[in-house]
């Protein structure tokens, strides 16, 4: 994993909000960049398959991408075999990237409820905090 993505184990305190918030910056540059590789492959693919123009496959490769579905219907087979498969592969992108974004928010709120139930049970060792 990479080191600025490392996340706090069991028994480390909670990361500063400031620093969170660096966490959550860096996972979004990560998101979108994901997000931009698989759109650039699909414009790509637009205008190599499908013989579209590069706007009209930014449109396209856009629309799939997010879901919303095709502008312009796939007409050669090469087309209609490249625009299934980069459908399939744009619903793994959309969870995958849901995922990246909200791992470290889940993790941080496991996290905190971890830090609660330590602080409990210190304090009924006598520990207390």
């Amino acid at each position: 994993m990479m080191k600025g993505l490392k996340l706090e184990r069991t028994g480390e305190p909670v990361l500063s909000v400031g620093n969170f918030l660096l966490r959550m910056l860096r996972t979004l540059l990560i998101a979108f960049l994901f997000i931009g590789i698989f759109l650039v492959l699909g414009i790509f693919g637009y205008h190599y398959f499908q013989g579209l123009g590069w706007l009209d496959s930014l449109l396209n490769a856009s629309m799939i991408l997010s879901g919303m579905g095709p502008v312009d219907a796939p007409k050669e087979a090469a087309g209609k075999l490249f625009a299934s498969f980069y459908a399939l592969m744009s619903g793994v992108v959309f969870i995958s990237t849901a995922g990246i974004i909200i791992a470290p928010i889940a993790h941080r709120v496991l996290h905190l409820f971890h830090a609660e139930d330590e602080t409990d049970e210190l304090e009924e060792e006598g520990g207390g905090v």
